[in-house]
């Protein structure tokens, strides 16, 4: 009898199977797709010799992470490549605010009324960051806070609706770039805890970055896959689960699945009928004759570029997709164009490129023609640059990763009390109503991103039982 076996070979689940692994418990993981990955794959979705991340691309948390940064990853080929700029933020104007790694540089992207207010809203945390995310990303009851000082500071800023932070500034260009972070969880601007958000993608910057992975976001997963299988434990793909009766018998269970689908897999009935999942994107993927023609240079050096004319413009399009039954006009966009400092993931003089915009949950329309409306404002010609793009809207998803439900890449809405506590109101949120199963998917804490953190703390609550029974 294994001791555990894991299901869903996402970030994760591959994070769960070898912290198990390490600690010398017998692991066997188990993956519908052909290969590993989850959100964290690199395909060529286009042209021959473009590789594209068919979801996540640009990791501010995944290089932050407590979980990823205690395994040795570069042994198995796992590189972080930097742009000169995290991320930019044009305007309609021609010009930009930045979010660089410097805080000076940021601030003074946001011109003279803003730069103080900014640089006493981040100042605080920079020095305390590495405690600050582990105990962040710890929470709930998986570790005693490390600084519960800075923890509770970080949490007073953090916990308010982001609308209220946004009156720190007095100017837009701070309030714009801002809200963009934000929406980077698809939440409403006004929702409970989206201070703080922004706020941990702004400290990510500025103290670790927001690197691309060498070669595409795949080298996350196959560096975790092959960390796996020298700590002895076994990989399988190609294997769907659909009841608990079709997995070798272990003494533990753990799923990197939507509670929907563990409901559904272990007999759960309607354990985890409240939850709720958000809004859904609709995600392209470019390969263009050249780098995107940005009017604002510094967006022409940043690996990530957020479109919003303004925080009305970004709230609107929040609002649309989370309350709406059609997709806002003018969509906020997060775009990554990783061929910026990875030359490699395209044929020489070519670029990769992708662009999401959020739409109502489920949506089966074509947000192509608005997508690219708003890449013209900021870029024009942008559409003379394409040789070809792979679109994917919520069905297309969901068909490629059954985690992202109705299209929802975050595997549940961030809004509410959910925001923290996921996927039900408990102190022990990777424990499910059968003592051997557990969850260690993005919908429980601390939630949606690449990171493998609801791994690492899921794996916590295995060994603990392990070493019990």
């Amino acid at each position: 009898m294994l001791d555990a076996v894991v299901v869903g070979a996402g970030p994760n689940g591959l994070t769960a199977a070898v912290e198990l692994a390490r600690r010398g418990f017998s692991v066997a993981l188990f993956e519908a797709k052909g290969t590993v990955g989850g959100g964290a794959r690199t395909e060529e979705l286009t042209l021959p010799g473009f590789r594209h991340d068919p979801c996540s691309a640009a990791h501010p948390l995944a290089v932050s992470s407590p979980a990823f940064r205690g395994l040795p990853l570069e042994r198995y080929g796992l590189e972080w490549l930097h742009p000169e700029l995290p991320m930019a933020h044009p305007f309609p104007d021609g010009t930009a605010a930045v979010l660089s790694r410097s805080v000076g540089e940021t601030a003074a992207s946001f011109g003279p009324r803003d730069a103080g207010a900014y640089r006493r809203l981040v100042t605080p945390f920079l020095h305390r960051w590495d405690t600050l995310v582990r105990d962040f990303m710890s929470l709930p009851l998986t570790a005693l806070p490390r600084d519960p000082v800075t923890l509770a500071r970080f949490g007073l800023v953090g916990l308010p609706p982001s609308t209220w932070l946004a009156r720190r500034f007095r100017d837009e260009r701070a309030r714009t770039l801002f809200a963009g972070l934000v929406a980077h969880v698809m939440a409403p601007l006004s929702g409970f805890a989206t201070s703080a958000i922004g706020l941990v993608f702004a400290l990510a910057a500025h103290t670790r970055g927001w690197p691309v992975a060498r070669g595409g976001s795949q080298a996350i997963s196959d560096a975790l896959a092959a960390y796996l299988r020298e700590l002895g434990g076994t990989v399988h793909t190609d294997y769907e689960v659909k009841r608990l009766d079709d997995l070798p018998p272990a003494r533990a269970y753990v799923f990197d699945t939507s509670p929907t689908a563990l409901a559904r897999i272990a007999g759960f009935g309607d354990h985890y009928a409240r939850y709720r999942y958000g809004p859904g994107v609709f995600k392209i993927d470019y390969a263009l004759d050249g780098p995107v023609p940005w009017t604002a240079p510094e967006a022409r050096r940043a690996g990530t570029v957020q479109i919003g004319a303004d925080s009305a413009e970004i709230g609107a399009a929040l609002r649309a997709a989370s309350r709406d039954k059609h997709a806002p006009d003018a969509p906020f966009l997060i775009t990554v164009q990783p061929s910026v400092v990875d030359p490699a993931r395209a044929p020489e003089g070519k670029h990769v490129f992708w662009a999401y915009g959020h739409v109502p949950h489920g949506w089966t329309g074509d947000l192509t023609d608005a997508i690219e409306r708003q890449l013209e404002r900021f870029a024009p010609g942008f559409r003379d640059r394409v040789l070809a793009r792979a679109t994917a809207g919520p069905p297309e998803l969901a068909a490629r990763n059954a985690n992202y439900v109705g299209g929802d890449i975050a595997t549940g809405a961030v809004s509410g009390l959910q925001t923290l506590l996921r996927p039900k109101l408990s102190l022990f949120p990777y424990a499910t109503p059968h003592p051997a199963v557990f969850i260690c998917s993005q919908a429980t804490p601390p939630g949606p991103g690449v990171h493998g953190m609801p791994g690492h703390n899921a794996a916590k609550a295995v060994w603990r039982r392990l070493r019990q029974t």
